[in-house]
């Protein structure tokens, strides 16, 4: 359930309730809710605007030259904030892959979600088991409520959220097409034997298998010996593969009639560093002086900082190609595009965060509740309706996605099934977004393997470490005046902290699988890792 933000003391509290019938609720939902742009009295897929998400993987929020990147040249994801509106306290629901893909498509926050951490189905070898930890069939993801209303729906790049053949599989949680990585350990090598499409093992002719994880004791002799070692892009690159066939995809529904929905969770710029070498020449030699070796993990790269940059421009390169399609199929103002990233960016395998100035001056990183790890980008486009080159500083989170794509869709989620969940519609702030003045709930985030929570209402934020330990640790910040979380007001402003306290306490349902350190019982033995870091 979500607590509106109140200056007052008198606190509502989360609490579960029973899910409806999720047909009920959408046909509810849809006939309680205003007619959606251009509606008549037809069908909803006559009157629904088409949806595109583009759910990037551990891209920070200072990556983009929306928001101030100086040296990484991004000029298509900039056009969308151009176009529409582009918000300053966007976040993640985790700090991680696997829950914050969760936490988007249900609408759970971290202390609810069913999944709540990287858990593992195998190791690295070429033939161990594959997946995450399923999604449960009982959680009702954003596509399925859009296959109800009669969207094509398809998702791309990486899945995390459960292996071939369990019920967390794509093709079981509301995509009528699937074409990526279903295992996220797969996913950290761009040149695997084989993809899954639509729950099938699609093999990549010309890619042996090789580990995604190596180090070099000396540099290679050049950058050619590098290539040929760990792939440049001439063949067999994955992220080129999947966005050939969504545009494929995306070609053929614009010609459907049909409204469609598609997630395009892109694996780039996560590890290793591997990208067409055409992109790397994008950018200066100098900033290379030396070569990575792998020592910080995942693979070696001959010129690291242009590797991540032209990764990052290879990402623009395909959401340039979703938006000339849009454009050339006539679909550009029937279309809501919405672009993030489902965390903050990485700390290891040779990026250079510091250099590229990664965290827009946020303390933290992936894998840590701090701004670093859980702040990222938002821009939203829906042109003739979202006003452009707008600016929103109202705290967002992809837990609202939920709420939001069908607040914009014409089919709000019913009373009785959002109090049963945590998303947020920001649909008017989208709509109005220099002139809303409401307040929005309080936004919750907790992260196992570090024993760390958060909570953040208005400009205040309480984290809270050490729970690994067993010797937990508030800390009170004002991220208004304080964005990069230097100055702990706990002491100061303990009535502050005491509510806070009070709403992080009550956000959190314990959990077998994924427990808090000493908050919940310990896990079972050896069913949840850290791979995908």
């Amino acid at each position: 359930m979500l607590v509106p933000m109140s200056g007052s003391h008198d606190l509502l509290l989360p609490r579960a309730t029973p899910r409806g019938s999720l047909l009920t609720a959408l046909l509810l939902g849809a006939c309680a809710g205003p007619s959606a742009p251009g509606g008549g009295a037809d069908t909803v897929a006559s009157r629904t605007p088409n949806v595109v998400l583009v759910y990037v993987d551990d891209l920070g929020a200072g990556e983009l030259g929306c928001y101030g990147q100086e040296l990484i040249r991004t000029p298509h994801i900039d056009s969308i904030a151009a176009a529409g509106v582009r918000f300053t306290d966007a976040y993640s629901g985790s700090p991680v892959c696997a829950p914050s893909r969760c936490i988007a498509l249900t609408g759970r926050h971290s202390g609810h979600a069913a999944v709540r951490g990287n858990w593992e189905n195998g190791g690295w070898g070429p033939d161990e088991p594959e997946g995450q930890f399923p999604l449960p069939d009982a959680e009702v993801t954003l596509p399925e409520r859009l296959q109800e209303l009669g969207y094509r729906t398809a998702g791309y790049g990486k899945w995390g959220l459960g292996g071939p053949g369990t019920e967390g599989a794509p093709e079981r949680q509301g995509f009528d097409h699937f074409y990526g990585y279903l295992c996220q350990r797969k996913a950290h090598n761009y040149y695997p034997t084989h993809l899954w499409n639509d729950g099938k093992r699609a093999p990549i002719e010309g890619n042996a298998y090789f580990r995604a994880h190596q180090k070099l004791t000396e540099p290679l002799a050049g950058p050619d010996e590098y290539y040929a070692a760990f792939g440049d892009g001439s063949e067999g690159y994955a992220p080129q593969l999947i966005a050939d066939d969504m545009i494929r995809w995306l070609e053929e529904s614009a010609g459907s009639g049909e409204p469609f929905f598609l997630y395009y969770a892109s694996i780039i710029p996560h590890l290793a560093l591997q990208v067409p070498r055409e992109y790397v020449d994008r950018y200066p030699a100098a900033w290379d002086p030396e070569p990575y070796l792998g020592g910080d993990a995942y693979l070696p790269h001959a010129s690291p900082r242009r590797a991540y940059a032209g990764m990052i421009s290879f990402l623009d390169d395909q959401v340039g190609r979703i938006l000339r399609t849009l454009d050339e199929q006539g679909l550009a103002e029937d279309t809501i595009v919405l672009f993030t990233s489902d965390n903050g960016a990485t700390y290891v395998g040779g990026m250079d965060a510091a250099f590229f100035g990664s965290h827009d001056g946020r303390r933290g990183h992936k894998g840590q509740v701090f701004e670093g790890g859980i702040r990222v980008p938002l821009v939203a486009r829906w042109p003739g309706r979202f006003s452009p080159g707008a600016t929103s500083s109202v705290p967002v989170s992809s837990v609202d996605l939920t709420a939001t794509v069908m607040d914009l869709v014409g089919a709000p989620l019913a009373a009785e099934e959002a109090e049963d969940l945590d998303t947020w519609s920001f649909a008017e702030v989208l709509r109005r977004p220099n002139t809303w003045s409401g307040q929005r709930p309080f936004l919750y985030w907790e992260f196992r393997p570090h024993g760390a929570q958060a909570v953040r209402e208005g400009p205040w934020k309480l984290v809270r470490t050490g729970l690994k330990q067993g010797a937990p640790k508030d800390a009170l910040y004002h991220l208004v005046d304080d964005p990069a979380e230097t100055t702990d007001l706990s002491a100061e402003r303990a009535s502050v902290a005491a509510r806070l306290a009070v709403l992080m306490e009550a956000s959190h349902e314990p959990n077998e699988t994924f427990p808090l350190p000493h908050v919940d019982e310990p896990a079972k033995p050896g069913r949840s890792g850290t791979a995908d870091r």
